[in-house]
């Protein structure tokens, strides 16, 4: 089958790579792609789409005689992409526009998981300082402060201090229909879990853990992830059956009751609080950086996986097949991430990144400035590695980061160390492990 990949970061390349490696895929696309999965597919196998324009999608997957879309961000689905792509007679691997809602608002989402039954933290939505004032008072410190629409990952501030919460209050309610979802503080380590599904049957892939704050040591303010690991060694040995029948099936049923049947990936960001599990957010789509390390692992071909929930027959899909390897992935950002990001410095060292022993790069923030591979975004490169062990990972990512060179470029040193010791001790005694 044909496939058009739409999207431009180190995600869709993750999914560009996987697909590539998928005998039942005779032909694989991007819209717009970026530099590493032009050299992957081949320039002219990348396409100039504005992934924001649902007729233009359409029209190039009508073109291309796609058999199967896969729309990685969150953004072209809220814009109805892929709406567009199935009235053009494709199927289209994603939700739709009014289905997206569950990551395109917080409070549609908290909505959703009330009526569901879905564990998660009480919240308020505000649309005045005065309503955030008194949310915030209620909850205490720390405080949890969300952007209801699409930020990017970077509209969440959780902070002790009062002045910032409502500093990002005010921000955020600036903007046109601009509206805040304050939350109260959900305690414990955060599991990122996707689940597939075609509206009706939830496949669960496997759990990692994603890095959110820009430092080490889980400083510095929040980002769209810096790094992610999979397996989980110190997870509970039930938390995927937990979260499918407590979350994900009850979510999903409960979109199919309102009509808006979800088609796609459900991402359940989760904590795991000393009150058991939570749901944090919801996102639509493949997270980033946690699909790197994921399908990493994925031995079954993703293809198949993903039109059949796009043709709404997952049922025939048989067991998922796990690599019993580990996987480990480390963003290169640029500098002034993330807030302003400086753009076209010069990046050097990536071929010989490529050639380091079970790890390659993903391109995200890429651009090609004549034959230089320029940063032009934020997240620049994410590095993954495979090892034995999350040791043997770690070892293997960092080495091949080491190869890249990046004025001013940033990337943190303790992705999956906590878990490493935990591999090594047996026990929860490392002091992070998120």
């Amino acid at each position: 089958m044909k496939v058009l990949v739409v999207g431009p970061g180190a995600r869709e390349h993750a999914l560009v790579r996987s697909l590539a490696g998928d005998p039942g895929v005779t032909g694989l696309y991007a819209a717009p792609g970026n530099p590493g999965i032009a050299g992957l597919i081949g320039a002219s196998n990348c396409f100039p789409v504005d992934a924001l324009d649902p007729s233009a999608v359409a029209a190039l997957a009508t073109e291309l005689a796609a058999d199967l879309v896969v729309v990685g961000p969150e953004a072209p689905l809220v814009a109805g992409v892929s709406d567009a792509v199935r009235a053009a007679g494709i199927p289209c691997f994603g939700p739709s526009a009014v289905a997206a809602q569950l990551e395109g608002s917080k409070a549609f989402a908290k909505d959703v998981m009330a009526a569901a039954g879905v564990p998660t933290g009480a919240s308020y939505a505000c649309t005045t300082m005065t309503e955030v004032q008194a949310a915030l008072d209620e909850f205490g410190a720390p405080y949890v402060v969300k952007d209801d629409g699409l930020a990017a990952g970077k509209g969440v501030v959780v902070t002790d201090e009062l002045d910032e919460a409502l500093d990002h209050a005010s921000v955020c309610l600036d903007r046109e229909g601009g509206r805040v979802v304050i939350e109260e503080f959900l305690d414990g380590p955060e599991v990122s879990l996707f689940c597939i599904t075609d509206g009706e049957t939830v496949i669960p892939l496997a759990p990692a853990q994603d890095f959110k704050r820009a430092l080490d040591g889980d400083q510095g303010p929040n980002t769209g992830g810096m790094g992610a690991y999979s397996p989980l060694p110190w997870a509970p040995g039930d938390l995927v059956e937990d979260i499918v029948e407590n979350v994900a099936r009850p979510t999903i049923a409960e979109m199919a009751r309102r009509g808006a049947p979800f088609v796609g990936v459900l991402y359940c960001g989760l904590a795991l609080t000393s009150r058991g599990v939570k749901v944090i957010e919801f996102n639509a789509r493949f997270g980033d950086p946690e699909t790197q390390v994921v399908l990493a692992r994925l031995k079954t071909p993703l293809g198949m996986v993903l039109r059949a929930a796009a043709v709404r027959h997952l049922e025939h899909v048989p067991p998922l097949e796990w690599s019993d390897q580990s996987a480990v992935t480390v963003v290169l950002a640029a500098e002034g991430y993330p807030g302003t990001p400086v753009k076209g410095d010069a990046i050097t060292g990536v071929s010989d990144a490529d050639a380091w022993p079970d790890a390659w790069v993903l391109h995200a923030g890429t651009a090609l400035d004549g034959d230089t591979l320029v940063a032009a975004g934020g997240r620049v490169l994410s590095v993954v590695a495979t090892g034995g062990d999350l040791t043997e990972a770690r070892t293997a990512v960092y080495g091949a980061m080491e190869q890249i060179s990046l004025r001013g470029g940033q990337f943190r040193t303790d992705i999956a160390e906590g878990a490493a010791a935990v591999e090594l001790t047996g026990h929860l005694g490392h002091p992070t492990l998120n």
